[in-house]
């Protein structure tokens, strides 16, 4: 099969159709292929037909971006058993086979019927088969060739991170290298020259310039100063067909700013400036600022301001506001206009950063100078001294002098000042002279109270009352020998009952309220009132202590127990002041080595000389036959006939009482309270099984003086008695009702009602308390009885 192409229409692809006609035939497998080679001369066209196979065929082109309105021919299939009689169809299978690409199955001429772009694909891949039309027996085997997009210049350079920011130092060296742009073309590098990009600059000249192959672009000027013009907007243009006319081109900007370096130096605007500073100024306060300016910005502009000469250095400082660049100048010493009205400094401004390749454009500092004139001000009155200390004894009578003030007007009309005192509290214990400033006591002073006082003086002016100024002034109350001196503690003077005569029991010291200056002391002694105390004596040290000793040997607590020793102490004061005190001294018993064992007296037989053993087995006897003895008793108390013998013995107990009742206290097996009379409710609460301290009283008298007594009181004497006899059980064992209440509405309901009439109730049962209550009941039913009438 023998494929022809003639596409070779546009004359940029005349040598490549020559380099195809160029080829013969060639062996594909086992398809061969003929290519008729053409040649036109003179307008004929002459074919040569090689009766030899050689190469095969098998590479078409096709024009991306065809216009025309024809479908575009892209070459022809021919098999060599192609007679011409239409006998062979001609089938194309494969990319684009049947919607881009068609065949005319008779002829195999092949056309594309689409514009095609070589950038979205650059070839397509299809397969050519000759058969035969009758039998559709394939003539030969199925053939591969590739119809290869043809690229035309149909896409424009780009800059795809455009636009660019850049920055270069300003002062730099003509030909610094600032930035390389790059811009890429969508048409094939490897065909002609519609992706080869040359680069020029549209705008930025003559500071810029673009190297046309590179695209680096690099100052073009020596020295670009940053204060002349900071920022540039260059525009670089790629074109492609290497910059021929009707390649197409693209743009980006590039903005270059040129950052500072420290190449000015610092200016002041003026070189003599002129503050004006009131005398009035406080120390420390800021008086006014000085500014130098710098053409550069950021580090390179930051400054130090500082005084090189003058004669207001000593009095005036500077210092750098970092913010603001700007000297603060601050008063050091406070001003005075009758002493100086003026000042000159020499202030010098200097860059901080330097460049040393710019140093040859320095010096980087500036020097101006600064008159400050002092100004008059109305002053208030000026204290001789910053404070005053003054002294003034205690005891001092009102009206005491204690010292003087002094003020003076500090301006030249020098006039009269005034003094008055802060009085910041009620108590006023200080007056002052308005005119001469003399201070003087308002009251009596205790030192011991208070021994400092601190009051504020105020001055003005007569002409100015509003002008003040204040000075501190501290008073000392010095001290008076008024109080005389006491021991320092109270003491706890023990003397063994083994002492040894001249034996130090005790060493004493002694206080005093009053100031105790250095080299004074204490005086002890023994009171002078009193005899010579045979027993004990008292040394005195002679540093403020005093010592107790012993004047005998031995000591005896049976004997006497205590010992009071009077003392008289005496201060080195003038006048001196003496003080006496009684030390107690307790005898006690001590071991051997000098230990307290106790201080307590033992018993009386300690006397007689029974030893510890001796009292021991005394006390063990005294315990035993107490045991015996409550045995006893309670063998007796077993004995006794029970309340209640039998059933048939028993009586009816009934309690009859005009209360109310106490509610749920009624339920309270020990606590009766709520049944006893209120009025005596509060002098029987007593415990029964503690033993009173009292004797027991007396027993009332017998029933014939029954007639005489309200039953009430009868009663609580009985109780009483009852209370106070040791012999009676416990208190938790006997339950004992001491008054039925007053008159109830309701009436009784006792059985002693019938007291009236002869009652054979038996009252035996209550042993030898039984006459006594029988002769109750008969009393209270006799009272009843006239209560009811």
């Amino acid at each position: 099969m023998r494929i022809t192409s003639t596409s070779c229409i546009c004359p940029v692809l005349v040598c490549l159709c020559f380099v195809q006609r160029c080829y013969g035939t060639a062996h594909h497998g086992s398809i061969k292929v003929t290519r008729n080679q053409t040649k036109h001369i003179e307008g004929e066209t002459e074919v040569h037909h090689r009766p030899k196979r050689g190469w095969v065929w098998n590479q078409f082109f096709v024009l991306e971006e065809h216009m025309g309105p024809d479908p575009q021919y892209v070459g022809k299939l021919h098999s060599n058993s192609d007679k011409g009689d239409g006998s062979v169809k001609y089938i194309l299978t494969g990319e684009g086979a049947g919607t881009i690409f068609i065949i005319d199955d008779t002829t195999g001429d092949i056309h594309s019927t689409k514009s095609l772009d070589r950038e979205k694909k650059t070839h397509y891949v299809l397969h050519a088969q000759a058969i035969d039309r009758w039998t559709n027996k394939p003539l030969e085997p199925e053939s591969e060739f590739i119809i290869k997009v043809q690229d035309i210049n149909d896409n424009a350079p780009k800059f795809t991170d455009g636009p660019y920011i850049v920055t270069v130092p300003e002062m730099s060296d003509m030909g610094t290298s600032v930035l390389q742009v790059t811009a890429t073309d969508a048409d094939d590098p490897t065909y002609g020259n519609s992706a080869r990009v040359v680069y020029s600059i549209l705008q930025g000249q003559p500071y810029f310039s673009v190297d046309p192959k590179t695209g680096v672009i690099r100052t073009a000027l020596h020295n670009m100063d940053r204060e002349a013009r900071e920022h540039y907007s260059v525009v670089i243009q790629a074109k492609d067909m290497a910059g021929q006319v009707g390649g197409l081109s693209g743009s980006t900007t590039v903005n270059i700013t040129l950052t500072d370096v420290n190449d000015n130096p610092p200016r002041f605007p003026q070189k003599h400036y002129q503050l004006y500073v009131p005398e009035s100024a406080q120390v420390g306060s800021a008086v006014g600022k000085i500014k130098a300016t710098d053409a550069d910005i950021g580090a390179n502009a930051d400054m130090k301001y500082s005084i090189i000469n003058g004669d207001g250095s000593g009095i005036f400082s500077i210092s750098t506001d970092k913010e603001t660049r700007e000297g603060i100048i601050s008063l050091k010493k406070p001003l005075n206009y009758e002493k100086k009205k003026s000042y000159t400094l020499s202030i010098e401004g200097a860059n901080t950063h330097l460049d040393f390749r710019f140093s040859h454009l320095g010096p980087f500092k500036d020097v101006t100078m600064l008159k400050i004139v002092v100004g008059d001000v109305d002053e208030a009155p000026l204290f001789t001294l910053p404070s005053y200390i003054m002294e003034v004894y205690e005891n001092a009578k009102i009206g005491t002098t204690v010292g003087t003030v002094t003020a003076l007007d500090p301006d030249s009309t020098n006039n009269l000042v005034r003094y008055s005192i802060d009085h910041n509290t009620e108590d006023r214990y200080f007056t002052i002279n308005a005119n001469t400033g003399t201070i003087k006591t308002a009251k009596v002073f205790d030192r011991e109270e208070t021994p400092w006082y601190n009051i504020t003086v105020a001055a003005s002016e007569i002409d100015s009352p509003g002008l003040l100024s204040h000075v501190p002034v501290e008073i000392k109350i010095l001290d008076v020998n008024d109080n005389p001196p006491e021991l320092a503690r109270d003491y706890d003077v023990i003397v063994c009952e083994n002492a040894k005569p001249s034996q130090v029991i005790q060493t004493i010291s002694a206080t005093d309220r009053d100031d105790i200056t250095e080299g004074r002391s204490f005086h002890f002694a023994l009171d002078d009132n009193f005899s010579l105390n045979p027993n004990f004596t008292l040394k005195d040290n002679e540093d403020n202590t005093a010592s107790i000793l012993t004047r005998r040997r031995r000591f005896s607590r049976t004997i006497q127990d205590v010992y009071y020793l009077p003392i008289v102490i005496s201060d080195g004061g003038v006048p001196s002041l003496s003080s006496s005190a009684t030390l107690v001294i307790r005898v006690c018993a001590c071991e051997r080595d000098g230990r307290v064992r106790t201080c307590h007296a033992e018993a009386f037989l300690s006397s007689a000389g029974l030893s510890t053993g001796a009292l021991i087995a005394i006390l063990l006897c005294v315990v035993i036959l107490l045991a015996i003895v409550v045995l006893f008793i309670t063998l007796k108390r077993s004995k006794k006939e029970p309340l209640v013998i039998s059933e048939e013995d028993v009586r009816e107990n009934v309690v009859t009482y005009d209360d109310e009742g106490g509610g749920e206290e009624d339920t309270e097996a020990f606590d009766i309270t709520a049944l006893r009379n209120p009025s005596a409710a509060e002098e029987l609460k007593f415990r029964r099984d503690v033993r009173p301290e009292m004797k027991p009283a007396t027993k009332h008298p017998t029933s014939c003086h029954l007639d005489n007594i309200d039953v009430h009181e009868f009663i609580k004497q009985r109780l009483a008695e009852a209370d106070l006899d040791p012999s009676v059980p416990p208190y938790d064992s006997l339950q004992t009702y001491a008054y039925e209440g007053q008159r109830s509405e309701a009436g009784s309901i006792s059985s002693l009602d019938s007291a009236t009439t002869h009652s054979d109730q038996d009252y035996n049962y209550l042993g030898d308390w039984g006459p006594e209550f029988k002769k109750l009941a008969e009393l209270y039913g006799e009272k009843e009885s006239e209560r009811t009438t």
